[in-house]
């Protein structure tokens, strides 16, 4: 599950049986709560817990779902949520990283999402092994407090991108965001800025 994904490609990059040069199709949740704290989920490489990063809940599609079919599931999935109510799609963004000894390629829907209660998520309901080896928890975070962080948090302006989808309001078709290449670990090598 770690940035998304499933069993062997829990990085996100190919499906079993697929080239790995292709790239995977990911839908992903911006989940806010009534008081507009986003829930994260954390990760780190499962051979080296010392490596760590914060993500949003998501994941491949899987047979002929759409994205919107996959966001849910996987949030369900992920955090044992089940009751969100899904809205627009925000952001559009491609991706490539290295995670647990391969590099994984995939283009990413962001979701806005919303939940009418305040709390703790539930927790992960069902993960494979190597999602469980790769994820350490979640927690809701303020817009402040994703400001101030000093840990990697992927995409790498969420942030921004938060505190300006809290000040505006979801954007009228979903903005394309530069792409992100992680070279090494935790390391990105190209990100232009929001817009690409």
């Amino acid at each position: 599950m770690t940035d998304g994904t499933k069993d062997d490609d829990a990085a996100g990059g190919t499906e079993p049986g697929e080239a790995p040069d292709e790239r995977r199709q990911v839908a992903r949740v911006i989940l806010l709560d009534p008081d507009d704290r986003l829930l994260l989920l954390h990760g780190h490489e499962p051979d080296d817990p010392s490596v760590t990063w914060w993500f949003t809940p998501g994941g491949g599609l899987e047979g002929d779902e759409s994205h919107a079919q996959a966001a849910l599931r996987e949030l369900a999935e992920e955090t044992g949520i089940t009751d969100a109510e899904l809205g627009p799609v925000l952001w559009r963004r491609h991706c490539a990283f290295p995670f647990a000894g391969r590099r994984w390629e995939q283009d990413e829907w962001y979701f806005l999402a919303r939940v009418r209660r305040t709390g703790p998520a539930p927790g992960p309901r069902a993960l494979t092994d190597l999602e469980s080896r790769s994820l350490s928890g979640l927690r809701w975070w303020t817009s402040a407090e994703l400001s101030a962080a000093h840990e990697t948090v992927y995409p790498i302006r969420l942030a921004e991108l938060l505190r300006t989808l809290l000040d505006e309001g979801p954007p009228g078709s979903p903005v394309v965001l530069a792409p992100e290449i992680v070279q090494g670990r935790g390391r990105p090598a190209h990100n232009r800025g929001t817009h690409g």
